[in-house]
């Protein structure tokens, strides 16, 4: 191990092969909190403050676009109250750290579903995601009111759409012109998944995109995800083959 300021390096880490784009599954803010007594929503603030630990550290390391997914189109079922809240803590957070993604050169955006989000959410995304479109560092990409089948559909009738208006051929639809037509178009695939919280599925999350992410599932709950934790999950990542649906190379023998 090795510091660098309050952040402690692993030594065996290569930093020749981080993932270029990470996806997390930040699950567990509500167990956190009910293990401490507290309210959930002191579980989300928690979280929150994990999030900037852990994007802060993927920078310093050549991370390229971290999606966190933050609010999914199944959350609405959640106490009105509880959601209420979230969407709070999201805007003021937003509020208070556009400056530090402008220092840190960082690009805002989201993706998702913004037709049932409050007007005040969705000014405050606009604004952040315009004050930092030229921005060329990490990318920290919010799936908020996503939902993976949701986003393969509207894919589908846009492509349906293009072939009734006769711009696109039904021979000519390939997996690239699929992918054109999602949410995250602008955005290479996954190369890791995490999820935490010791739960192993990935919930309606970036089904189309994930087909050849390694994924790694922590036992702990997202506040107590900390760098150490992170620093596993990319060693993790660095002792797997990615064969893609291929076979390994034969070893040859000597």
């Amino acid at each position: 191990m090795l510091f660098e300021g309050n952040i402690v390096h692993n030594t065996e880490l290569q930093f020749t092969q981080i993932p270029q784009h990470i996806a997390i599954i930040m699950d567990g803010n509500g167990r956190w909190a009910k293990q401490r007594d507290l309210p959930r929503t002191q579980g989300h603030i928690a979280g929150v403050k994990r999030v900037e630990e852990i994007i802060d550290y993927a920078q310093s390391i050549g991370v390229k676009v971290m999606t966190l997914f933050t609010f999914s189109t199944e959350n609405w079922s959640r106490p009105e109250q509880e959601v209420t809240m979230l969407m709070t803590i999201v805007k003021t957070v937003l509020q208070k750290k556009l400056k530090k993604l402008q220092d840190q050169n960082m690009r805002f955006q989201v993706v998702g579903r913004m037709d049932r989000l409050p007007e005040h959410l969705l000014k405050e995304f606009q604004y952040v995601i315009d004050e930092t479109k030229n921005n060329d560092g990490l990318v920290m990409n919010l799936a908020f009111n996503y939902g993976a089948r949701l986003e393969i559909i509207d894919a589908i009738k846009s492509i349906t759409q293009s072939v009734v208006d006769k711009e696109l051929a039904i021979e000519n639809i390939d997996e690239e012109v699929v992918s054109s037509r999602l949410y995250t178009k602008n955005l290479p695939d996954p190369d890791l998944l995490i999820r935490t919280s010791g739960e192993k599925r990935i919930s309606n999350f970036l089904l189309w995109q994930l087909s050849y992410a390694e994924f790694y599932f922590s036992e702990k709950l997202w506040p107590d995800f900390d760098i150490a934790e992170f620093q596993q999950a990319l060693l993790d990542f660095q002792k797997r083959e990615r064969r893609f649906g291929h076979v390994s190379a034969p070893e040859i023998s000597k």
